[in-house]
């Protein structure tokens, strides 16, 4: 064939770099199919399939790829279930509310002036209900109609004191309330209860303080608390209409929480009736869940206090704190039982504001407020289960030792034991269901399905780049000076290769003068004939 000359090697010198480098990565890459791709054994027709059948993998290549991506974007969890023993376990916090909030007989002329309207027994001119007498004693009935007579009464200054006292003082007594008391087998007593305000009056709370919790060594009956206790029936209100402070139940509400939350008992605590002994088998659970992206719960921020006297956040700390902002809002005063500063409703306003408010505010609780789950949560499941007591063996025993007739024992006495099933807790985790390690596994894994590569295949096509980038912008700076010094500066020189191994010769093909990183050998300088490429798919 005729030799290129000079002029023609000055021409279009990068058309000779990038060809002839893509050539070279073609015949050696590890990549499947493009080495078939780039042999110059192979004809034109059966390039094109092996191109036609790369580009096939490729596309499934990035189609798995992009699905992995998809699915590691959408934060996928999984939750993990494991049961783990200790050595000790923290006893729960354990907390008592009789289901009558205000004891009837302890009401005082002030009490009934202030708040007679509001727990059911005066009408709004501080009369007593018409009907109300007839359906008490004869004892109570005298005794009520001179607590209404106000002909010589000077009203209370500070009405929300009196609202304040009332809770204090009508509450039903730990004193009177608890008749036995053991924990873990130790003798216990009212100084280990601590009072707590909640919708049911004053109530108490069993090892409330989370700086110094009791803790339990041995699980079943008997390594447990165990209470008497006396629900004093004597003591209710009389139900003459119905009001928010109105309860037909008889019996005390008890919730088992954790010593970091305050009770939300009105809606998370059960029932205890008298006459019964009930077994109340917990169990610990410890739950973790994951914040956002992955979930929606909130961590606990160091020193945070959402209520008074409780550290961290809960969401019974968040209901509540709600729920006062909203009467607070509306009333300009808060609740006897939520925590604060801010001044206490006096009874006129419970009826007229915050009892219609504090339940306007539950029913929208979902829009008011806003309590996600926190990121890390206790709490104990409970199997409860019960005997009637006493047996007519042990029934005139109770009534000479607590100075009680039998019926009265039978309506108002109760036993509660509560106890751990086992030293043991369940542990429910919320883990990460895929993460960045599984992306780069799951493509890996694909990209040596389809196409054959790897990592180090991703570096092969990185330096092919670098060596095109690079020997195009060489091969600029060369023409730039073979044009302004004339043929003495030519960078192209044409050289031959060793025969083919049948004997036939090789392709003459462009090359520098000297080593520039082509990966071509056996350069030698000779004739200049009509240069060609050594790849079929890509000759014209």
């Amino acid at each position: 064939g005729q030799a290129v000359g000079p002029g023609a090697s000055r021409a279009d010198p990068g058309q000779a770099v990038g060809p002839g480098i893509t050539a070279r990565f073609l015949r050696v890459t590890k990549i499947h199919g493009l080495h078939h791709m780039g042999s110059r054994w192979q004809s034109r027709p059966r390039c094109l399939l092996w191109g036609l059948a790369f580009l096939l993998s490729l596309s499934l290549l990035g189609t798995w790829s992009s699905n992995r991506v998809r699915y590691l974007l959408s934060c996928p969890v999984h939750s993990r279930v494991r049961m783990a023993w200790a050595a000790r376990l923290r006893f729960p916090a354990v907390t008592l509310c009789n289901n009558n909030p205000v004891r009837f007989l302890q009401l005082t002329k002030p009490d009934l002036y202030s708040a007679g309207q509001w727990l059911g027994l005066a009408a709004e001119n501080r009369s007593l209900l018409p009907g109300l007498l007839e359906g008490l004693p004869d004892a109570q009935r005298h005794w009520l109609s001179r607590l209404a007579n106000y002909s010589r009464f000077l009203p209370p200054r500070r009405s929300e004191r009196t609202m304040h006292s009332l809770f204090h003082r009508l509450g039903h007594q730990i004193e009177d309330m608890l008749l036995a008391c053991r924990f873990r087998g130790e003798p216990c007593g009212p100084q280990h209860f601590t009072p707590v305000y909640t919708r049911y009056g004053k109530c108490y709370t069993f090892n409330a303080d989370p700086r110094s919790p009791r803790v339990t060594r041995q699980g079943g009956m008997g390594n447990g608390l165990e209470l008497m206790l006396d629900i004093q029936q004597e003591e209710y209100l009389p139900i003459w209409r119905e009001t928010n402070e109105t309860s037909f139940e008889a019996g005390i509400r008890v919730q088992i929480h954790s010593q970091d939350e305050p009770p939300y008992i009105h809606q998370l605590g059960f029932g205890v009736s008298p006459g019964f002994q009930t077994f109340v088998s917990c169990q610990e659970q410890r739950l973790t869940y994951l914040p956002q992206p992955w979930g929606n719960c909130r961590a606990s921020v160091p020193g945070e206090q959402i209520l008074p006297g409780y550290e961290g956040y809960s969401i019974a700390a968040c209901r509540l704190q709600c729920e006062k902002e909203a009467v607070v809002s509306s009333c300009q005063c808060r609740m006897a039982p939520m925590p604060g500063n801010e001044s206490i409703c006096s009874p006129n306003v419970y009826i007229e504001c915050a009892d219609r408010t504090l339940d306007a505010a539950v029913e929208d609780s979902q829009e008011r407020c806003s309590c996600p789950t926190p990121c890390n949560l206790t709490r104990y499941g409970k199997e409860i289960s019960m005997v009637r007591i006493p047996n007519k063996g042990s029934a005139r025993y109770l009534a000479r030792k607590y100075h009680r007739n039998e019926t009265y024992i039978r309506e108002n006495f109760l036993v509660l034991d509560i106890f751990f099933e086992a030293l043991n807790y369940e542990a429910i985790e919320q883990k990460k269901a895929y993460e960045l390690a599984g992306l780069l596994g799951d493509i890996g894994g694909q990209m040596g399905l389809f196409i054959g590569a790897s990592i180090l295949t991703i570096l092969e096509i990185l330096d092919y780049i670098y060596e095109v980038s690079g020997s195009a912008g060489s091969s600029q700076a060369c023409v730039g000076r073979g044009r302004g010094g004339g043929e003495s500066h030519r960078p192209w020189a044409p050289v031959s290769r060793p025969p083919l191994p049948d004997g036939s010769a090789r392709r003459w093909v462009q090359a520098p003068p000297g080593p520039v990183g082509l990966g071509l050998a056996g350069r030698s300088a000779g004739p200049a004939p009509q240069t060609r490429w050594v790849l079929p798919c890509l000759r014209p």
